[in-house]
Order: structure tokens, then C-alpha cells, then sequence
């Protein structure tokens, strides 16, 4: 019997990199009929059952508490359940995971050279209704959160027409005025001949790791979830930083030095040698010449699998469903 359900997209390049994320965490999942399958488990934990899903229906059965964590889009999230109280009673985000960047946007046809901002497109609604007998017509999927921002920013003189194809397309077909939709790069948008407002931007989206409050815990089910989330954070954590390896003059010194400079901490204290640094990735080259600078013979550089260290994700999540 599952003792937890983790909610994974079924398809697409966020399953892609869904998965990839959690083979690198150690959480690598067995599908015993192979892709079709839409059942799965975690190699070495029987306890929990994998449910492949569309990305939308993640946050409906998250919300639900059909499942108990899942990985699914920000975007997705609010759109499902919109209202700030609901969504924090229901759902608790664990953390971002660095991957599936997307805008939701609101997007007006580049031609429209007066329309910049929200406020104008307030003013151009009722332009538009003066001079065609008709509100704007707005193509989305992103119904909930279209209307809440569109309320934020006074504009109530508009139609929603939800979008079940290439949304970008709308204006140019005629169906809709503009749209809100999520961008990437803008590339989309601009072969369409479309433009973001200035302070057009709803949502700054990627994949995120999510829990449900309301799923039915147990005890079982909630140390199978703090062991989830310590292997996510650990490969988050390895994958921020570069471990530099030297052996210094002076340890406490260098180690005190490259903290200060370029971030640096040493996880085993400055007694023992080599000192060992986790660096920032960025910082890694510098840290090691700096290094080289005050004495270091030589510096290993090393990319590590994993680091676990306390963990406040884990923490949270706990808290979150006690």
C-alpha cells in the first residue's frame, strides 16, 4: 500500500527535466511497463507511488489533497487556486527548482503604439468600446489570474475568450484583441507580432516543488517526505557550488578571507587538511587563484554530487504538515 504520492508531469520537456532532477537527487523512478505507464515508483522506497499527471492536474489534485507532493509549474498554481488565502491553506511551496522559466504576460498586438502599459490599455478598452460597440476580447488560459490582475489594474471593460490552442495566435486570427499567456524568450509573441506591456508581467514562473496540506499525513508518510526533500535540497545545494580543495599557510586566515571575498564556507572547520571550501559556482576560479595568491601549491577544484547539511526545506515542509 502507498504511503505517499508524488505527483510528476506526464509529458513534455518538464517531465524531461522532472526526471532528470530527481535521478540526479537520487530519486530515480521505476515505470514497470515503461513510458506508458503512468504508475510508477522511487528505486529503494516501495512506500511511494509515483503518479504521472498533466501539469495542471498536479496542482488540481495537490489542492485536492489527492496527492502529497508533486512538481509542477508556479503558473500552474496560482491559476488553480487563485485566491492567496485558499492557496496558502491548501498548498505550501517547498522551493523552486531552477528549471521550466515562463512569464505570464499580458501581450498587445505590437501596432498598437499607444499601448504600453495597463493603464493605457484601460483607456484604449473604452476607445475600443466607443468606437466598435464592443469590450476588448482577451485570449487566455489563465482565466483566475487575468481577472485578478485586471482587476488590480482597474480594467473591467473586457471579454475572456479561453484559449484551448496556440494562444498567440488569437489576435492575428481574428479571435481575440490580445492575450495573456506564458513567454519564455519572447520569441513567440514577437513572430506574432505581438508585445509585452511595460508593467504587463503577472507572474514570474518555473517548476516548483510542492506539498499539499490537506493530503491525508501520517507519520510514515511525513518521514518519507522529509527524506524526499533532504535529497532535493542536497542536490540543489551541490549544484550551487564548486568544493576547493588547497593546502594553505593558514587555514582559519584563508578560510576567513575567501568568506569574506567570494562566499566561501568551510563545511569540516580549518583543522583538518587539505582546507576544503564550498564556493559559490560562480566564484570558483577566483577563489582558487586567490588561493594560489597566498601560498596554495596547487587547488583541486571538485564538482560534488551532493551536499547534506541542515536543511530548512525540511523544516518547513514538517511544520507545514503537522
Amino acid at each position: 500500500m502507498s504511503e505517499l504520492i508524488l505527483a510528476v508531469p506526464s509529458k513534455g520537456r518538464l517531465q524531461e527535466q522532472a526526471l532528470e532532477f530527481l535521478t540526479r537527487s537520487g530519486l530515480k523512478i521505476d515505470r514497470a511497463r515503461g513510458g506508458r505507464d503512468y504508475r510508477g515508483h522511487i528505486g529503494g522506497m516501495p512506500e511511494v507511488e509515483v503518479a504521472f499527471l498533466s501539469a495542471s492536474e498536479i496542482a488540481r489534485e495537490l489542492a485536492a489533497g489527492h496527492a502529497h507532493l508533486g512538481l509542477t509549474g508556479l503558473d500552474l498554481v496560482h491559476e488553480t487556486v487563485d485566491d492567496p488565502g485558499q492557496r496558502e491553506a491548501q498548498l505550501h511551496l517547498v522551493t523552486p527548482l531552477g528549471f521550466g522559466p515562463a512569464d505570464v504576460v499580458v501581450a498587445v498586438p505590437e501596432r498598437w503604439i499607444d499601448v504600453d502599459t495597463m493603464a493605457d490599455l484601460a483607456d484604449a478598452a473604452e476607445m475600443h468600446r466607443a468606437r466598435h460597440g464592443r469590450t476588448l476580447r482577451v485570449a487566455t488560459k489563465f482565466v483566475h489570474m487575468t481577472r485578478r490582475f485586471f482587476a488590480a489594474h482597474g480594467l473591467a471593460d473586457y471579454r475572456i475568450v479561453e484559449s484551448l490552442g496556440a494562444t498567440e495566435g488569437a489576435p492575428a486570427a481574428g479571435a481575440a484583441d490580445l492575450i495573456v499567456d506564458i513567454t519564455t524568450t519572447g520569441a513567440t509573441l514577437a513572430a506574432n507580432q505581438l508585445k509585452v506591456l511595460s508593467d504587463g508581467v503577472i507572474l514570474q514562473s518555473q517548476a516548483n516543488f510542492v506539498a499539499s496540506r490537506v493530503a491525508p499525513w501520517t507519520d510514515t508518510s511525513r518521514s518519507l517526505a522529509a527524506t524526499i526533500v533532504d535529497r532535493i535540497a542536497a542536490e540543489m545545494r551541490a549544484r550551487s557550488i564548486l568544493e576547493v580543495r588547497a593546502v594553505v599557510p593558514d587555514p582559519a586566515r584563508a578560510a576567513l578571507e575567501t568568506a569574506e571575498r567570494f562566499g566561501a564556507v568551510a563545511p569540516f572547520g580549518t583543522d583538518p587538511a587539505p582546507l576544503t571550501l564550498h564556493v559559490p559556482r560562480r566564484r570558483g576560479s577566483e577563489c582558487a587563484a586567490f588561493l594560489r595568491l597566498i601560498g596554495a601549491p596547487s587547488v583541486v577544484i571538485v564538482q560534488v554530487a551532493d551536499v547534506y547539511e541542515d536543511n530548512p526545506l525540511t523544516e518547513a515542509l514538517l511544520a507545514a504538515i503537522a
